[in-house]
This record gives structure tokens, sequence and C-alpha cells, in this order.
């Protein structure tokens, strides 16, 4: 296919290079002067847009993604697909999907979960929202660029399915670095809390497969001093437009909510950023109840 592509930093430069190398030709755009094998540089958005059967982009927020959008969407020919694998708010990933079909353009939201490891892998999830004609346009690319694309529904369900699996996410990790530092308190082994939980009913992802206890269960950001496989920042941000989207659809989420306010000061106020989301266990080891 003919596929533009904007947005070549760490997670979009390794996903536009896997589809270059699986024969695809992509033509990118970023604001940095990034240049990525097997990617022809573009001098604008709207130019990697141009004659494109595909534009995929890959930006920070949708502030970003609705300028973006104003430029692209004018270049664009009647047909084609406008990908947006970023992660944003449900409302721009709705407002934009609107204005590509007033332009005869099928667009789809199709957030990613997996890191930079799996954008250079190639084993990302993706999360579609958007038709059922684009998602089957574009699935020789989640093939190519991922090991999983779901079809979640309609324009914005990818964006939503992404910021509901990610409020589990950031709710379950406090919740289990919360556990360890009461097992610490309470004189209880590291291990054999481990040993407990993760065959018991407080089994979780963040205990069994992903533990922030160091030297407990399989190797993760923990046995790394808490480098980030995932960035307490982007789990701030996903929070964060969870509590928008809360905010918009009249939810009522007090756990996302109270998730959102301790990784806002853990990075914030405190010493988390840069560090791992699991770096809340240490947070927790330091403190006193009060």
């Amino acid at each position: 296919m003919k596929i533009g592509f904007i947005g070549l930093g760490n997670m979009g430069a390794p996903m536009a290079a896997n589809l270059g190398r699986a024969g695809h030709e992509v033509t990118g755009f970023d604001t940095a002067d990034v240049t990525v094998e097997g990617v022809k540089k573009a001098a604008s958005a709207a130019e990697a847009a141009r004659g494109a059967e595909v534009v995929i982009t890959m930006l920070p927020n949708g502030q970003i993604l609705r300028a973006v959008a104003d430029e692209i969407i004018p270049a664009m020919e009647k047909g084609a697909v406008f990908l947006d694998c970023s992660t944003v708010d449900v409302d721009s990933a709705r407002a934009v999907a609107e204005q590509a079909a007033r332009a005869g353009i099928l667009a789809m939201d199709a957030p990613v979960s997996g890191g930079v490891g799996g954008a250079s892998a190639g084993t990302l999830t993706f999360m579609a929202g958007g038709p059922e004609e684009a998602f089957e346009k574009v699935k020789p690319l989640f093939d190519v660029m991922g090991q999983k694309a779901v079809h979640c529904g309609g324009a914005g369900a990818g964006q939503a399915a992404k910021i509901c699996n990610n409020m589990i996410l950031g709710v379950t990790m406090i919740a289990t670095c919360e556990a360890f530092a009461l097992a610490d308190k309470l004189g209880l082994d590291r291990q054999k809390m481990f040993d407990v939980v993760s065959t018991s009913s407080g089994y979780s992802w963040t205990m069994n497969a992903y533990c922030p206890a160091p030297g407990v269960g399989p190797k993760s950001p923990a046995d790394n001093d808490y480098r980030p496989g995932f960035a307490a920042e982007l789990m701030l941000k996903d929070l964060r437009l969870s509590q928008q989207a809360a905010e918009s659809a009249d939810a009522d989420t007090p756990m996302g909510k109270l998730a959102e306010a301790l990784y806002a000061r853990f990075v914030e106020e405190e010493d988390g950023a840069g560090r791992d989301f699991s770096a809340m266990l240490p947070r927790f080891e330091k403190r006193h109840r009060g």
C-alpha cells in the first residue's frame, strides 16, 4: 500500500519502519527532522498524506490530532483511510472522525498497547473504532505492526477501550503496591505473599506479570531500578483521559479519580517523573498512615 505516516517519535518511527520493511511505500513526516530507514521523508504532513491509501498518525494529544486533521484531510483522497493510533480523548477522536466522514474519508481510531518494545517487535495490540470497511482495509497493516487488533465499535470506541483498560491498570497497580507495603509492615515475606496472591483471588496482571516488587515474580521494571517499561507520566496521561471521558459521559469513577490524583502527586510533586508506573511501591514503602 501507499502509506503516509505522521508522527515519527518513539512509537511511530518503529511502526513506520516495520511497514517499510514489509514492502509498503511509506512517506513520513515529523516536526522534528527524523530519518527512519525505509521511510521517504516529506516536507509537511499534507505532503505525506497526498495520494496515500492510508494515512497513519501517532501524535501526543487530541489538540495536536485536531490540528493535523485540519491539515491533512483536505489533502487526502476520497475513500482513503485516516488511521489514528494516538492515545487521545474520546471527544477529539469522534470530532476528527466526523470531519473525515464529511470529506468522504474513512476514519478509524486505533490506540495501541505494548509500548516501544511492542512497536519495534511488531507485537502491538490495536483497539480500533470506526467503520467495518476501514477496519478490513487496514487489517493487513495491523498484522505487520502488531499481533492483535480488536474492532471495538464505532468512532471513539478504540479510545474508550484503551482508557477503560488503563484505568483498571492504574487502580490495580496502586492496590498491588499498597498491599506489598502493608505486607512489609506486617512482617510478611514478599515472596510468600506473591506465592499466595498470584494463585488466589488477588490475582491480577500487575501482580502476576508485572510485579512491582524487585526479585519477585517474572522479570519486570522493578528489577531494573524502575526504569520505565510504561512510564508513570504515561499512566497519568491515560488516567486523566479516563476522568475527562467520565466527566463527559457523567460516569461515576471514584477509584479512577483517586488513582489520577495519586499519580499526579507522584509525578508532579514527588520523584515519579522518569520512573516506571510500578515505582509506586517504593513510594508507599516510605510513607506512614495519615
